[in-house]
């Protein structure tokens, strides 16, 4: 499902999400979100399919420090962030603190290593 999410796999998203897999769920190896992830990527129709079975909002994902308006900021996503966030607590300044830079950065390169 991360995968799928990432890549903005629509059909794939959907069947593992109909047949019970939790939108919250944090890839064990990674340790992100599904929704956290596919945000990062632009995958803003996985987003909304993600959204709609029920993935938080508020879920901080763990690996990169960021929760999802924290990483709609950070990949220039106003609108969503915006509709993550109607309070504005998290803002751009947020998503870009030196804590979250060096989680992010952490996770590409485990990625990277791991390709």
């Amino acid at each position: 499902m991360f995968g799928a999410a990432e890549e903005g796999d629509l059909e794939l998203l959907r069947y593992h999400l109909e047949r019970g897999v939790d939108p919250n769920f944090a890839h064990p190896e990674y340790l992100a979100t599904a929704l956290v992830a596919a945000i990062l990527k632009g995958q803003l129709a996985a987003v909304d399919l993600l959204l709609a079975f029920g993935a938080r909002p508020d879920l901080p994902s763990e690996a990169d420090g960021l929760n999802p308006a924290q990483a709609a900021w950070q990949g220039g996503h106003l609108a969503l962030a915006q509709r993550l966030d109607p309070e504005g607590r998290w803002t751009a300044a947020t998503a870009k603190t030196p804590a979250v830079t060096r989680a992010w950065k952490r996770l590409w390169q485990r990625r990277s290593r791991s390709a």
